[in-house]
């Protein structure tokens, strides 16, 4: 028996793509691993979001936010007290003092990719000092790690070129998509009447960051409302700085069409995926790519640009364009729009498609890759 720590500060909703890789991998190992002892860190604000559902799984309140000086000094001092033989660290931010055997998972090396103050709302001197230190830790981790997981091969390979000493210690778990539909509260019409969503329309879900591309998408759709004049763009986000500036820009240069419900929760969101002409999905850099597979998952067609990443897990169950190429995606876009019978095919190739994907067998081949250390 082994007592393994699992660094769970980014657990559930509050930490996004992460925090459900964090929480569907500490799901899963429930499942499947009753020998054991699991010490699961959480910050107080998901703290009560995890309950155990199995007696050699405990929490334990580690209320040190990331990338912080308090985290760096406190958070190995609360791991050596549980005395733990293998920590699990499910992003790169490992305390530079933290000493003992540890494994890392990397999801994307998008600020190695993308350094630009575009990308922050920090002063310029706070950014680059911030730039600056995440590339000390993670160098840091990578030199240091037992193993790192990837969640692509894309992500391995990204890791390897810019990081030559991980070489022959880098594993890859695929992540995966929820299968299932919520029951929706109301008709579907209702519910895009409620959000203001006139159909037709292009649907993307995501977060606004600089490299998911959504100016490159509204230019691109610009030049497709001249074709397609009755044609919607619905860009469903949490309302953040990042989709403010995307407001302003729309309204600055009185873009028709483009539609901004703000945050839509999963009760309502699958009628507006199902609704749609198609989920589009610009993004310039993945690690894995989620959103596509979760469209499809819920009966959207996809288009997506052509990132060796998304390539990689979306397989031939994407129309694929060239993000950087607004040419390309407003034709793109134009053809899945129109073709009924393309719509028909991916929508059959996306649900295949996500059948290659399991939060189970990730769960196993991560405990897998803890029993060999």
């Amino acid at each position: 028996m082994k007592r393994i720590g699992i660094d769970a500060r980014f657990f559930g909703s509050v930490g996004k793509g992460l925090g459900r890789y964090t929480q569907k991998l500490i799901e899963n190992l429930e499942k499947i691993d009753t020998q054991n002892e699991y010490y699961i860190f959480l910050r107080r604000d998901n703290f009560n979001e995890y309950q155990p559902k199995k007696k050699n799984f405990h929490k334990v309140l580690a209320d040190y936010r990331w990338y912080t000086f308090s985290e760096q000094i406190n958070m190995p001092r609360i791991l050596r007290k549980y005395n733990l033989d293998l920590v699990h660290f499910p992003h790169f931010n490992v305390p530079l003092f933290y000493r003992k055997k540890f494994v890392i998972t990397i999801h994307d090396l998008i600020l190695v990719h993308f350094p630009t103050i575009r990308g922050t709302t920090l002063n310029p001197f706070f950014y680059w000092f911030k730039f600056l230190s995440y590339r000390l830790v993670i160098k840091s981790a990578i030199t240091r790690a037992e193993k790192i997981i990837a969640v692509s091969k894309f992500t391995k390979n990204d890791i390897e070129k810019h990081y030559p000493q991980a070489r022959g210690k880098i594993l890859v778990t695929y992540e995966a998509c929820e299968d299932f539909c919520f029951i929706a509260s109301e008709e579907g019409e209702k519910i895009l009447q409620k959000y203001g969503i006139i159909k037709p329309y292009l649907l993307y879900v995501g977060n606004a960051y600089p490299h998911k591309n959504l100016d490159g998408l509204i230019s691109a759709f610009f030049r497709l409302k001249q074709k397609i004049s009755s044609l919607s763009l619905v860009l469903v986000g949490k309302e953040d700085y990042f989709y403010k500036k995307i407001r302003e820009r729309v309204k600055r240069e009185d873009i028709p069409g483009v539609i901004f419900p703000g945050f839509i929760p999963d009760k309502d969101l699958d009628a507006v995926y199902y609704s749609s002409k198609a989920y589009v999905f610009p993004s310039l850099y993945e690690g894995f790519g989620l959103p596509p597979l979760e469209a499809m998952a819920k009966g959207a067609p996809v288009a997506s640009s052509n990132q060796d990443c998304m390539k990689e897990i979306l397989g031939d169950s994407a129309l694929f364009f060239n993000g950087r190429c607004q040419a390309d995606m407003e034709e793109k876009m134009c053809r899945i729009c129109e073709d009924s019978k393309l719509r028909i095919e991916l929508v059959k190739k996306g649900y295949q498609q996500i059948g290659k994907y399991s939060w189970k067998r990730m769960g196993e081949e991560t405990l897998e890759i803890y029993k060999n250390l």
